[in-house]
């Protein structure tokens, strides 16, 4: 028996190693071609099936957050669809208790709305004269080029809201996914292993694990993070007296959770705002930009590598066209989903060798030395 078991692991490394020569010798530009067309395919039916996948997606990652506290329930002895059940209602409570306190704060905003009106009005004609006078634009194509980016933002928008958002996929199909996740993980996972064979059973769980435990902490992390980011933009613009001070400031910290285009959102809401409400010019709008920008600098070099500092690292050039991407594929809710979508992709490439490459790529790691000047050295002896 174990000649045998000897001889079917020495087959496998050899069929494995064949494979993998296979592979080496097809030329580079018959692969490329494959490659992209398969790339083509995937993306393109992710487009065509976003109604049904963001909200998998979303739920996908609401599930790895809840699993430490549904198995901790398992092993007090609860059963396993009411530890579910708990679990669910919990997460379900604590949005309900953001969204509450929101609305008391755009109920306060809306009081201001007739006010706000009249100002922006005075300050669009004031900005029309100038604009005419300064660079000849008529205040007709100026009108026009405001319904153009209006008519763009409201599709963009709506394209959010009608995936994510959306009345049935809120409230029905992402806590159904959530529970049903939940429900069938062994089977899920029991899949995942029986789908490669045997001797890579040792680097499907080390992926399977460093992949939820970089979601949870990633996740943990942006919502720790959040709540001081809000905490911090609601103190500053209370200070500078800025009207919806807590209201501004929350959305802020949402807004931060898009890396780098959340963040200049973030900060030109509170400017409007003063510069609607306000009668001292420019002075508290330059503060809130200063203000700002500490907290960001903070936020960047503090909050973000001690508490948000997840297992996978992906740097800035990556994150920032990773997240243009996603937003220009699946709206607002791709900017969301992007960067974990990434640090999974991280993950799985660190683990398998032809892959390993994209893996650094994706990363914040650099080589002590290139390899162009490893080269060049090595030019130079010769």
């Amino acid at each position: 028996m174990g000649l045998f078991s000897q001889a079917k692991t020495g087959s496998s490394d050899n069929d494995n190693g064949s494979y993998r020569q296979l592979l080496k010798n097809i030329p580079f530009y018959i692969k490329a071609p494959m490659v992209l067309i398969g790339l083509y395919l995937t993306f393109y039916i992710a487009y065509l099936l976003q109604d049904v996948l963001i909200p998998f997606c979303f739920a996908g990652l609401i599930a790895i957050l809840l699993n430490p506290l549904c198995n901790y329930l398992k092993s007090k002895g609860v059963p396993k669809i009411v530890a579910i059940l708990i679990s669910l209602v919990s997460a379900i409570l604590l949005l309900a208790a953001v969204l509450l306190f929101l609305s008391s704060q755009i109920a306060q905003f809306s009081e201001m709305i007739p006010q706000l009106e009249k100002k922006f009005t005075s300050i669009m004609g004031e900005l029309q004269t100038w604009l005419t006078s300064r660079f000849g634009i008529s205040e007709e194509r100026q009108i026009n080029m405001v319904k153009e980016a209006v008519s763009g933002g409201k599709a963009y928008i709506g394209q959010t809201l009608n995936t994510v958002f959306g009345v049935v996929s809120f409230i029905v199909l992402i806590p159904l996914y959530v529970f049903l996740l939940l429900y069938y993980k062994p089977l899920i996972l029991n899949f995942i292993f029986e789908v490669f064979e045997d001797n890579n059973e040792k680097q499907v769980s080390e992926i399977l694990q460093e992949t939820k435990g970089a979601v949870q902490s990633y996740i943990v992390g942006l919502v720790i993070e959040t709540g001081i980011v809000a905490v911090l933009n609601s103190g500053a613009l209370l200070i500078l007296g800025v009207e919806s001070a807590i209201l501004l400031g929350v959305i802020g910290a949402i807004l931060n959770l898009i890396p780098y285009i959340g963040g200049l959102v973030a900060i030109g809401l509170p400017v409007l705002m003063s510069l609607i409400t306000g009668d001292d010019g420019l002075t508290t709008p330059l503060l809130i930009i200063g203000a700002y920008t500490l907290i960001q600098f903070i936020d960047n070099n503090i909050i973000v590598p001690r508490i948000v500092s997840s297992k996978v690292s992906v740097n800035a050039l990556v994150s920032i066209l990773i997240v243009l991407l996603g937003g220009n594929f699946w709206g607002v809710s791709g900017m969301f989903l992007s960067i974990p979508f990434v640090a999974v992709l991280k993950i799985i490439f660190d683990r398998i060798e032809e892959l390993r490459p994209w893996g650094k790529l994706l990363g914040d790691k650099m080589d002590a030395e290139p390899k162009t000047q490893l080269l060049s050295r090595h030019k130079q002896k010769e």
